[in-house]
C-alpha cells in the first residue's frame, strides 16, 4: 500500500482555516420547469479546514466531490446555484473526515435575453453571478447568492448647473417663464454620465434554509438594473439610443442614490424575507470627468433595512455641548 503522506504530522503543528483548490471550472445545468434549462460554466473555489496534527488535505477528494454532486444533479435537477454549493460543502465534510468546516464558492456569467426599449429587437445580456455555502459538522452555517450588473447613471449635480444656465439664457432671449418651465420639464439638460456597476449579495442563515427559493437570480439582476438611471443594452438602433439617453437624464442619480434605491426595491419586492438575512449592497460609478471613481456600500440585516426604508430608523440625537469650564463652543455634530 502506498503511504498517505498527507495524514502524517506536520513540522509545525498549526491548524489552518482553509485548505483547498481554486479556479475549478465545471458545467452546471439549472432546471427551470417548462423553460429551457440554463447552462453555466462557473468557476468553483473549494476549501476545508485542517487540524494541527495533519500535514495536508486530500485535495483530490475535492474534485471527486464536485464531480459526484454534479453527476447527481443530472439525475435530480438543480433549481438554485446556492443549493448546489450547499450540496458540495456537505459532501466535502463527509469525504474529509478530519475537517470540521467546509466552504464552497462559485462565480460565473449568466445570460439573459432582453429586448431593446423601442425597436423591440432581441439581444443577449451577460451578467456576473455568484453563490456560496459554508457548512460545519452537523449542519449548515449559511448560503448566499448575488449578482453584479452594469448599467448607466447620470450626475444630478452637473445637470442642475446646466439647467440653471439654460433657464438664464432662455430668459435673456425673452422666452416667457411658463414656456421655459414647460421646455425644461420635457427636455432634460445635459450632464456627465457614468458606467454604474451595482451588486447585491444575499446571505441566509442555516435555520432559514429554503427561504431564498422565492428569490431568483433574475430578480436580483432586475432590482440592480432598476436602481440606476437606465439599463444598458448590447444592441441599440437610433430610436433605442434616444430612449436610453433621455431616460437616464430624466432619472439622474448619485452613487449613494443607487445603493438606497437597491435597498428600497429589495424591501418592496421581498417584504417577507427573514429579518436575520444579511444584505450587502455596493455601487461603483466609473467617472467620465474625473480620474477617480465613486463608491457606496451598505451592509445590514434585512430587518434593519426594512426599518430604515419604512421610515422607522432611529436617529441619533445631537450631543449636548459640554458644560465643563473652558469647553470650546461649536462642537461638531455626531455622525448619523
Amino acid at each position: 500500500m502506498l503511504p498517505d503522506v498527507q495524514a502524517g504530522n506536520p513540522d509545525v503543528r498549526l491548524s489552518l482555516t482553509k485548505v483547498g483548490i481554486t479556479d475549478v471550472k465545471k458545467m452546471v445545468e439549472i432546471y427551470r420547469g417548462s423553460k429551457r434549462p440554463i447552462i453555466l460554466i462557473p468557476t468553483f473555489d473549494i476549501f476545508v479546514d485542517l487540524p494541527s496534527n495533519r500535514k495536508g488535505a486530500n485535495l483530490s477528494r475535492n474534485l471527486e466531490v464536485i464531480d459526484k454532486v454534479l453527476e447527481d444533479a443530472i439525475k435530480e435537477p438543480v433549481y438554485a446555484i446556492e443549493d448546489l454549493c450547499v450540496d458540495v460543502s456537505k459532501e466535502l465534510l463527509a469525504k474529509h473526515e478530519y475537517a470540521s468546516r467546509a466552504e464552497v464558492s462559485m462565480r460565473g456569467e449568466y445570460m439573459m435575453k432582453r429586448r431593446s426599449p423601442v425597436t423591440d429587437m432581441e439581444c443577449q445580456e451577460v451578467y456576473d453571478i455568484c453563490a456560496d455555502a459554508v457548512a460545519v459538522k452537523g449542519g449548515l452555517i449559511s448560503k448566499g447568492i448575488g449578482a453584479r450588473v452594469i448599467a448607466m447613471t447620470a450626475c444630478p449635480c452637473a445637470q442642475d448647473i446646466m439647467k440653471a444656465q439654460a433657464e438664464q439664457k432662455l430668459r435673456k432671449l425673452g422666452i416667457a417663464q411658463d414656456l421655459i418651465d414647460e421646455f425644461l420639464a420635457d427636455m432634460p439638460m445635459p450632464t456627465h454620465n457614468q458606467r454604474g456597476i451595482g451588486s447585491i449579495k444575499i446571505e441566509f442563515s442555516d435555520h432559514r434554509d429554503g427561504e431564498n427559493r422565492r428569490i431568483s437570480i433574475e430578480s436580483i439582476i432586475d432590482i440592480i438594473e432598476q436602481s440606476m438611471s437606465c439599463q444598458v443594452f448590447e444592441l441599440l438602433k437610433r430610436q433605442d439610443e434616444e430612449y436610453v439617453v433621455r431616460t437616464a437624464h430624466q432619472n439622474p442619480k448619485f452613487v449613494e442614490d443607487c445603493v438606497r434605491a437597491m435597498a428600497k426595491n429589495l424591501v418592496q419586492r421581498f417584504p417577507d424575507l427573514s429579518d436575520d438575512t444579511t444584505i450587502t449592497i455596493k455601487q461603483v460609478n466609473e467617472e467620465s470627468i474625473h480620474r477617480h471613481n465613486a463608491f457606496a456600500e451598505r451592509i445590514a440585516t434585512f430587518g434593519e433595512l426594512k426599518k430604515e426604508v419604512n421610515g422607522r430608523a432611529l436617529v441619533k440625537a445631537r450631543p449636548e455641548p459640554s458644560k465643563h469650564v473652558g469647553a470650546k463652543a461649536g462642537h461638531k455634530k455626531a455622525k448619523a
